[in-house]
């Protein structure tokens, strides 16, 4: 296999443009060598095969998305948690073609046992990162808290991705700090 690391990440990049444009059905190494602008052939000599490409697109969504400590600088630690938050939202409504093409590979996964499993470990690792983060991080709530937070996002930003129309009315941010405050204990 070629190492360029960087052709790599344009051309999973490419991947998970056609991904969220065509849906899993139409990721070929064909398209992504166009939409990633390089020759034919191209993309089939950095993967062994398609279940490899949708794997490493799987594993790279969430790194475009991530956030980390160092992107807020408030000391409140619910302040910080809500930050944290809106920041997700954000980012992922930034990259919208990245989210859409996670979904089109939680589709994808129904059918392919290797990307379920992939799948699997990637967001079971994803959740176990944000409870952990909050945990060392000193954020506000619990475990569940935190399980609570994450899916409330995730079925927001499904929404807001896919329908937006539903949602037009909403002051998402608005509902964002609404999770956060409603999801911690008073005290």
């Amino acid at each position: 296999m070629v190492t360029n690391p960087q052709r790599r990440i344009a051309l999973i990049d490419a991947a998970i443009d056609v991904l969220a444009r065509d849906g899993a059905r139409g990721l070929t190494f064909r398209a992504v060598d166009t939409e990633a602008g390089v020759p034919k052939g191209t993309a089939s000599n950095y993967f062994a095969n398609r279940d490899d490409l949708l794997r490493q697109a799987a594993e790279r969504i969430h790194l475009r998305v991530a956030v980390g400590a160092d992107d807020a600088t408030e000391t409140d630690p619910k302040a910080l948690l809500a930050r944290f938050m809106h920041l997700l939202l954000h980012r992922i409504a930034d990259d919208r073609a990245g989210w859409l093409a996670l979904l089109e590979l939680r589709l994808e996964a129904t059918r392919r046992p290797e990307l379920r499993a992939t799948l699997t470990t990637t967001l079971r690792d994803n959740l176990h990162t944000n409870i952990e983060g909050r945990r060392q991080g000193g954020l506000p709530g619990d475990d569940l808290t935190t399980m609570l937070l994450y899916y409330a996002m995730t079925g927001l930003i499904l929404e807001h991705l896919t329908l937006p129309e539903v949602l037009a009315d909403v002051d998402l941010d608005g509902l964002v700090t609404d999770f956060v405050e409603r999801a911690l204990p008073r005290t």
